[in-house]
């Protein structure tokens, strides 16, 4: 088994624990499975007069979708929906029109805050969007980590055993839909 997981965080802060969270899901990733972090952090903002030449980032992100067998959205909560740089990814990669690349890719949606929620309001209205771009999401088990400060050490290291059993749950429901739809 080889399967090639596109990562991506939505929060570009340092500390930033949805980025800890898909370190998290890079190391405990099963055999065979490689996790790719893409930085998005350095996308334009969407604008279709980008289009006729491509900034290099936004053909990077397209190489990054293209190599993946499946993708892993990882978001935090603004208001009741995901980040806005998750919005400008899903964008770009679906650009230009009548290019989607994230078409017919697998992926998992997962989500924390600091709050007692666990992004239920951000993955919710996401997976709305993954619709439209004929993304198949993997419905079970769903992903809400809150309370997240307290699950990851001074060197962004998860230290909560239950946690990390439930990303080994989303890895074992998740590799078949890969396999199924690879």
């Amino acid at each position: 088994m080889s399967i090639t997981v596109a990562a991506f965080s939505g929060s570009l802060r340092k500390e930033s624990f949805t980025t800890k969270l898909v370190k998290a899901f890079q190391k405990n990733a099963p055999q065979g499975v490689t996790v790719e972090i893409v930085d998005i952090g350095k996308l334009p903002l969407l604008n279709e007069d980008l289009e006729t030449n491509l900034p290099e980032p936004v053909r990077d992100l397209h190489a990054s979708i293209e190599r993946a067998d499946a993708i892993l959205l990882a978001t935090p909560e603004y208001n009741r929906s995901y980040s806005p740089v998750i919005k400008n990814a899903l964008d770009w990669g679906s650009r230009p029109a009548g290019e989607n690349r994230w078409e017919k890719k697998p992926t998992a949606v997962v989500g924390c805050t600091p709050y007692a929620m666990g992004a239920f309001g951000a993955q919710h209205h996401l997976r709305q969007v993954l619709v439209y771009l004929d993304m198949p999401a993997l419905q079970q088990p769903e992903f809400y980590l809150a309370k997240v400060a307290e699950k990851f050490n001074d060197k962004g290291e998860l230290t909560d055993d239950h946690t990390r059993e439930k990303i080994k749950e989303l890895w074992a429901a998740f590799i078949p839909l890969i396999n199924k739809l690879k």
